[in-house]
């Protein structure tokens, strides 16, 4: 079985920023995203990772991820 392998791009300046990601690394890939905008040593700006976080949010919708760890567990009263 192949998995499917989804890309944003971005070239800003003369800095070239290439996401590939699968499904399963969605909230990965977001996640690099805020860290490189953070970057004081790079162009890519909190608008650019907002820009492109729409982008791969629309090719990987909220309903294809997978659940969500718990840091401990439930407890109800």
């Amino acid at each position: 079985m192949s998995r499917q392998v989804n890309v944003v791009a971005l070239v800003k300046n003369n800095e070239r920023y290439l996401f590939l990601f699968d499904d399963e690394s969605r909230d990965e890939v977001l996640q690099t995203m805020g860290r490189f905008a953070a970057n004081d040593d790079l162009s890519f700006s909190w608008y650019d990772a907002a820009v492109l976080t729409q982008k791969v949010q629309s090719l990987v919708p909220n309903d294809c991820e997978t659940p969500s760890r718990t840091t401990g567990p439930h407890v109800s009263r």
